[in-house]
Parts: structure tokens; sequence; C-alpha cells
């Protein structure tokens, strides 16, 4: 991967403080809101660390594969089927 590894870390495992976070909320039976508000976050936070590492892949394994004529239409085919998964 060619994304910073230790800022994906970071955000990944903060993504994973907060779903623990959710899960006591609802242990708790807090406010449907304030619940909701924190799934929101979580998913914010997931988007945010996937943009970073497909910014990374166009910017390093993309390029470089353009650069290798048989990968090139295997990594076209990669990056729409992503975003694909993106857009649903």
């Amino acid at each position: 991967m060619q994304a910073d590894s230790k800022k994906v870390l970071n955000r990944l495992k903060t993504v994973r403080g907060q779903i623990d976070g959710i899960i006591r909320m609802v242990e708790e039976d807090q406010y449907c809101v304030d619940i909701s508000n924190q799934i929101l976050a979580s998913q914010a936070l997931l988007k945010s660390t996937n943009k970073l590492i497909l910014h990374a892949h166009l910017q390093h394994c993309l390029k470089t594969s353009f650069s290798e004529e048989g990968e090139k239409q295997e990594k076209i085919d990669e990056l729409q089927a992503i975003i694909d998964k993106i857009m649903k």
C-alpha cells in the first residue's frame, strides 16, 4: 500500500474506538439520535480514509501500471469496480 500507513492505521483505530463507543451507547440504551450521529461520524472517517488510500493508489499503483502495457486494462477494471461500489 502506497498510502501513509501510519495515518491510515490511526484513522482506522479511531473508527474502531468510535464503534466500541457506539456499542456501549446501544447497550446503555442511549438516545437514538446520539447513536445515529456517532454512526455518521464513523462512516465519514471511513470514507475519508478510503479516499486517502484511493488517492495514493492513483498516484502510485495506477501510474506504475500504465508503464507496463499488460497490467493497464486490469488496473482500469479494478478502479472501475471500486468506483461502482462507491456510487451505490
